[in-house]
């Protein structure tokens, strides 16, 4: 009960916080990229944030209130591709003119329409995208026929993108989720999978006061140990408050590994058709069962400088560690369908808390990955995820702007 009391703490602080940060005024236009001609009623949203708007008949567009922090401004009309802007959003008022170019088809273009989904590609693409969870199982693509879903027989690649965007309803959580100009990619040979996009978030009305209470229950359940959770937490320095618990990973080459790799080429360059002995065969099985590189983990908790720097002033918070990092969150217990046993944590003085865990991993894909107040990277490409935060999908995506403990928009009243 002392991690869950403690947790409670910690989401009255992010409230707090998060509430009482600044907020800024952004207006803009919203233009044609040839004529410069305004585009009356285009949609123009916040990437991963709720807040959305459409232009006037002048093409004009408002946004009263923003948290502070950097955004993508994306601006979308029939017709016309994509366009954004990344800003950071301060005290002072913003103004912005997004100008979309048309993709319309040039006079005798032949345009060639793609061939249908393959059901079993489609079924693997909805299934890498939305996840495995309990939360997953409650999510619907509502517009199929606008994603196309391709598989690469020669490189074991499976891709996905849409015209304009995916729609995604999200009943546990009660999100409509768009998400413009998705990339997406999976690889059989490692196993990794890869998607990319401007998403915007629309709060689905509940349809009574008892639906909108599950889906703030939900959303806090989502929150609470996800990423986003950990990057405020870190940002703020209370790891330790709010049920974190970091340890370092390193990891090097293994020495088996590079020298049966240099005994098969060998074997496979001296009979590259075969056959192979018995003896042979047997040792190719066994390279087979080598990991090319192996881990130790360092039991005791990292201190909050091993793995976060500020910048002299305190405008810039970035991620930063050595190796690999394992975060374990505790007072949570894992989906019922996340089947893999969680990572050990050693035996570490003091001991972490006893009950339910979920432990996940990080990579950065550089030196260190820029972050803010919200939770967010700023470059989401910065970090690898990898055990529990890699099974968690779309069925947990939160917007940006969610603040923990608030309830969804009240129940439609009938009349």
């Amino acid at each position: 009960m002392k991690y869950f009391r403690l947790f409670a703490i910690g989401c009255f602080f992010l409230l707090f916080s998060l509430a009482a940060q600044a907020q800024g005024k952004l207006t803009g236009v919203v233009r044609d990229s040839a004529t410069n001609e305004p585009l009356s009623f285009a949609s123009v949203f916040l990437a991963n944030t709720t807040l959305g708007v459409t232009t006037t008949e002048q093409g004009t567009f408002v946004f009263p209130k923003v948290p502070a922090g950097t955004y993508d401004v994306v601006g979308s009309y029939v017709g016309y591709r994509l366009a954004k802007q990344n800003i950071t959003v301060g005290k002072e008022a913003q103004e912005v003119t997004l100008k979309l170019a048309a993709t319309g088809n040039q006079l005798g273009e032949v345009v060639v329409k793609p061939a249908a989904n393959k059901p079993e590609e489609y079924a693997k693409f909805s299934r890498l995208f939305l996840g495995g969870s309990t939360f997953s199982a409650q999510c619907r693509i509502s517009n199929p026929d606008d994603v196309l879903v391709l598989y690469d027989d020669s490189t074991k690649e499976l891709t996905a993108h849409a015209k304009e965007f995916v729609q995604i309803d999200n009943e546990a959580l009660g999100y409509r989720l768009k998400y413009y100009g998705l990339q997406f990619s999976s690889n059989d040979n490692d196993r990794s999978v890869f998607y990319y996009g401007q998403p915007v978030f629309e709060e689905l009305k509940p349809k009574d006061e008892r639906q909108r209470k599950l889906w703030a229950a939900n959303r806090l359940t989502a929150y609470k140990g996800s990423f986003m959770h950990f990057l405020r937490s870190v940002y703020n320095d209370r790891l330790k408050a709010e049920g974190f618990y970091t340890q370092q990973i390193r990891v090097f080459d293994n020495p088996r590994y590079v020298r049966a790799e240099e005994q098969r080429t060998a074997l496979m360059a001296a009979k590259p058709n075969g056959p192979y002995t018995a003896a042979e065969q047997d040792s190719l099985d066994q390279w087979d069962t080598l990991a090319p590189v192996l881990a130790t983990l360092n039991q005791q908790p990292l201190p909050i400088d091993s793995i976060r720097r500020v910048s002299p002033g305190g405008k810039r918070t970035f991620l930063r560690f050595n190796g690999e990092l394992q975060v374990a969150y505790f007072g949570e217990a894992p989906d019922p369908q996340y089947k893999r046993p969680m990572s050990p944590l050693g035996y570490p003085k003091p001991a972490f808390p006893a009950g339910p865990r979920e432990v996940s991993r990080l990579k950065l894909q550089g030196r260190e990955a820029q972050f803010q107040a919200n939770g967010t990277l700023l470059n989401p490409l910065d970090v690898f995820n990898g055990e529990y935060w890699g099974f968690e999908k779309i069925g947990e995506f939160l917007p940006v702007d969610y603040v923990p403990g608030s309830l969804p928009p009240p129940a439609t009243v009938r009349q």
